[in-house]
């Protein structure tokens, strides 16, 4: 997302552009329908033109209509009664990159379930080691994933997929998607992946290829603008806030005794401020 000056904002504010690109028209009907039947119902699918305001003061609102524009905002997210590829043609690629956190493997799980059981998609494959994956030269093929692979991931931590770190070339992993005949690549990562990504789209859109690439924001810090919790956060807390008991105990068993606990924050420090709120105990 691109920062832009909008007329009904102060000059030292700025907005994100929420505009998302689009690989054409959508001309097939969603799976979905057929799958759930009449268990849909009225808001079973999402239209293009649903949006959530960005800044919901009424001050701001009322600016923006005052100035007969509308309040910038973002699309809503949720299933589509039309898409873009169709499925029984998508070959569909998942990658995990970066630090490890919980719950990685629940999203790879989910993914495919819903690719393959609701969407029908032909194939999913897992790239290995990251975005080495993606570079035969340096990384592993990647793995066909099905349903018994998948099965009880999710009780585990980590990536069953593997992870790396840093940068790869946008042109030879697009090079390997164009010759795997890969159509969606879901990146699953943090700001490196998803800055890897973006290089990724924008070759992608220079080659005018049909390939959608789709970055899945992972951080235990909960840190993403926009994102209301990311996944992994609430594990981090829950156990963050056993070391932050022990600490105590530890503490208390000694003459003026003191613990200190190091927990992970980057810039946000939201582990370590829901942990001390959820334990109690933290000066």
């Amino acid at each position: 997302m691109s920062d832009k000056k909008t007329n009904n904002i102060s000059e030292n504010d700025t907005i994100p552009d929420f505009t998302i690109d689009r690989l054409g028209t959508p001309r097939y009907d969603s799976p979905l329908k057929a799958h759930m039947e009449d268990k849909l119902g009225t808001h079973g699918f999402v239209r293009d033109d649903e949006r959530i305001v960005y800044n919901p003061k009424l001050k701001h609102i009322k600016s923006c209509v005052s100035e007969g524009i509308d309040p910038p905002s973002m699309e809503v997210a949720g299933p589509r009664e039309k898409i873009f590829f169709n499925p029984s043609d998508v070959r569909a690629a998942i990658v995990t990159c970066g630090g490890l956190c919980p719950g990685i493997n629940d999203v790879i799980r989910a993914l495919f379930m819903e690719m393959h059981y609701r969407y029908h998609v032909k194939e999913v494959v897992g790239i290995r080691y990251g975005f080495s994956g993606l570079v035969p030269r340096i990384g592993k093929a990647p793995i066909v994933i099905t349903a018994g692979m998948v099965e009880n991931i999710h009780r585990d931590g980590g990536t069953f997929l593997g992870s790396s770190r840093g940068p790869q070339d946008s042109g030879e992993i697009v090079d390997f998607l164009e010759r795997e005949r890969i159509n969606i690549l879901f990146t699953i990562g943090g700001d490196g992946t998803q800055r890897g990504s973006l290089d990724i789209a924008e070759e992608v859109e220079r080659r005018k290829l049909n390939i959608g690439i789709i970055g899945i924001p992972k951080t235990i810090d909960n840190d993403i603008s926009f994102v209301e919790r990311s996944f992994g956060f609430r594990t981090a807390v829950s156990i963050a806030r056993d070391v932050l008991q022990s600490g105590h105990e530890e503490a208390r068993g000694a003459y003026y005794g003191v613990a200190v606990v190091k927990l992970m924050g980057r810039n946000s420090g939201f582990i370590a401020a829901m942990a001390a709120v959820a334990n109690g105990d933290a000066n």
